[in-house]
Parts: C-alpha cells; sequence; structure tokens
C-alpha cells in the first residue's frame, strides 16, 4: 500500500522530466528537448506570450511558488494578447499540451493520495 502511495502521490516524486525550450514558434517545436529538474525546482513551468499573430512558447523547470506567482500575474487581453503561464508537477513531461486545465490532474491525484492515506492509517 505504501508503495502504491509513493507512486501516485506528486508530493513524494524525488526528480521531475519536463520539456524545455526558450521562445518557441510552436508547441511541437517546444517539445523536442527535456530536462530533469533538480530541487527546488519541482514543476514544470510553461509560458506563452502572444501578440497579434506572433508566439513565443518558454518551458522549463521551475519551483512550485515561482511558476504560481507568475501565473498569478498572468493575463490575456480580449483580443487574446498577453502572457497565459500554466505550472504542473502531476508526472514526468507533464507540460507537453499548450497552457490548459492540469488543474484536474493534480486534483484527481491529491483525491487518490488522500483516500490512500486514510486506508493506511
Amino acid at each position: 500500500m505504501l508503495l502504491v502511495f509513493l507512486l501516485l502521490c506528486p508530493g513524494v516524486v524525488l526528480s521531475l522530466d519536463c520539456y524545455v525550450c526558450s521562445s518557441s514558434a510552436t508547441n511541437e517545436e517546444c517539445n523536442q528537448s527535456t530536462q530533469e529538474c533538480q530541487l527546488p525546482l519541482d514543476t514544470c513551468m510553461t509560458v506563452i506570450d502572444t501578440l497579434g499573430n506572433l508566439k513565443a512558447i518558454v518551458k522549463q523547470c521551475s519551483s512550485r511558488a515561482t511558476c504560481r506567482g507568475a501565473a498569478s500575474t498572468a493575463s490575456v487581453d480580449s483580443a487574446g494578447n498577453g502572457n497565459a503561464v500554466s505550472c504542473c508537477n502531476t508526472h514526468n513531461l507533464c507540460n507537453f499540451s499548450r497552457v490548459d486545465s492540469t488543474h484536474k490532474h493534480t486534483t484527481l491525484l491529491l483525491t487518490v493520495c488522500i483516500l490512500l492515506l486514510l486506508m493506511h492509517n
């Protein structure tokens, strides 16, 4: 049971692999390189800057606090211009997609972890 808990819970991951790129025009181009994040970098961060038809995608390892801070100040106007930030740490290469609702996976995993903890006690 403890092994299942360790494998499923994102908080106990010893290292995380993320896609990394700097200023790529497309998501496919950005997903060509990976990196193993070293502590305290425990989160994959994706930033998409948009201005008209121009896009710049940056993916990197980050700390959870840094990524959440960047996500809290990100904004996109009604024309779609601005920047969007996504943070994930649920599994290796979790930042495959563009900025989307990665929080659904985190919520599900945390729920499973809590249930496993309750069952273990």
